[in-house]
């Protein structure tokens, strides 16, 4: 009798560790549903292709934005955004003669409207809060006014040109409701510089560049 419960007992601390080896946990549950819609708030740099011209204008390259927009997501990983942001600043116009600029003094506005569509794959998952990785590519319409108070006639600038734009990043939800998208993005707008003025003879036709861009995403 001694040796059957000694061994019983035995049994019972071997069986009771592989016994919570052997269950798993259960795995997360994906709550969200198969399409969703999210908007968004954009803050965004971006360097200009054409530094020369806006280092010239703005004494700087760097291109500030704002803007807001909404994207619909589908399970597994697929999207689709639509943004519209703004650029303006204050110069002075200039010129280039021999490789060397000089500011003529004359006060300028330019402004930059994009309206960008894009499409991408976000490599997805239902784990809370995971840093996730996420690729695109789309086209775009780029708004370019150039105001200045003393302009002659034809000095004046207001068009809008086809671009294109690439990016890749992450992003991260830090409430159940809100998620945070930080990424790279390229974009490429012909046609707008290079036509003539400073941007002819800086030999720069890109109105894009390269940025740095954060979202603030609502939404599951």
């Amino acid at each position: 009798m001694r040796h059957t419960l000694v061994a019983t007992t035995l049994l019972l601390v071997i069986a009771a560790p592989l016994g919570a080896q052997t269950r798993q946990p259960a795995p997360p549950v994906d709550e969200r549903p198969s399409v969703s819609f999210r908007p968004f708030f954009l803050i965004a740099g971006q360097h200009a292709s054409a530094a020369t011209t806006f280092n010239a204008v703005f004494d700087s390259a760097f291109e500030p934005f704002w803007g807001a927009g909404v994207e619909l997501a589908f399970r597994p990983g697929l999207f689709v955004d639509v943004t519209g942001s703004r650029f303006e600043r204050d110069g002075q116009r200039a010129f280039i003669n021999q490789g060397q600029v000089f500011k003529l003094n004359i006060p300028m506005t330019a402004t930059i409207t994009p309206i960008e569509v894009a499409a991408g794959y976000r490599f997805d998952t239902p784990h809370p809060r995971t840093i996730v990785p996420y690729v695109g590519g789309g086209i775009g319409w780029y708004g370019y006014k150039e105001t200045s108070s003393f302009a002659a006639a034809g000095e004046d600038v207001d068009t809008r040109h086809e671009g294109f734009q690439v990016f890749g990043g992450a992003d991260m939800r830090v409430h159940r409701w809100v998620s945070i998208a930080v990424d790279v993005a390229y974009t490429h707008v012909p046609g707008i510089l290079g036509e003539g003025g400073l941007s002819q003879q800086a030999g720069e036709n890109d109105l894009g560049g390269v940025a740095g861009r954060v979202r603030v995403m609502i939404g599951r």
